[in-house]
C-alpha cells in the first residue's frame, strides 16, 4: 500500500501527457510542439498525488536500447522525490522489456537527478532554442 506522500505511478495515454509537457517544458511554444512523432509507439507513465497527475514521462524502446523523453513534473511538486520514483519505475519497465541501456537528452539543469541514477554525460552540450541539453546514458 502506498504511503500518503508517495505518488501512485501508472500507465497513461500519450494525450494525457500533453498538458503537463506543455505547461512545464515548452509553455511558450504551440501546444502540438510537445507531441513526439512516435508517441503512439511509446509507454507513457504518470505520477499521481491524491488523484492529480503531477509528473509524466514517456519511454521508447527499440531493441536493447531505451530512451525516455518529455519528463515533466509540475513545479509545485518538484524536489519531493516524485521524479525519482518515476525514473525508478521507468528503469524497471525498460529492463522488463529487454533494454540493456537507457538514454535521454536532458536539460542541463536536470542532469544532477540523472547522475544520481548512474547516468553519465555523453557527447557535447547542445541547444534546443536557448536551452542547453546534455545526452545522458546508463547501462541497465
Amino acid at each position: 500500500m502506498l504511503q500518503e506522500h508517495e505518488p501512485e505511478i501508472r500507465p497513461i495515454t500519450a494525450a494525457e501527457t500533453y498538458p503537463l509537457r506543455h505547461a512545464v517544458l515548452w509553455p511558450n511554444k504551440p501546444y502540438d510542439y510537445v507531441q513526439v512523432e512516435n508517441d503512439a509507439a511509446g509507454y507513457h507513465f504518470g505520477a499521481f498525488r491524491q488523484g492529480r497527475l503531477v509528473a509524466v514521462v514517456s519511454l521508447f524502446i527499440e531493441g536493447e536500447e531505451a530512451r525516455f523523453r518529455k519528463f515533466a513534473t509540475h513545479p509545485s511538486y518538484q524536489r519531493q522525490g516524485i521524479g525519482s520514483r518515476l525514473l525508478t519505475h521507468l528503469i524497471a519497465v525498460a529492463r522488463q522489456h529487454g533494454a540493456r541501456s537507457l538514454w535521454c537528452d536532458a536539460r542541463q539543469d536536470a542532469t544532477a537527478l540523472y547522475h544520481r541514477f548512474g547516468m553519465r554525460a555523453e557527447g557535447p552540450v547542445f541547444y534546443k532554442g536557448p536551452i542547453p541539453y546534455q545526452r545522458m546514458r546508463r547501462e541497465l
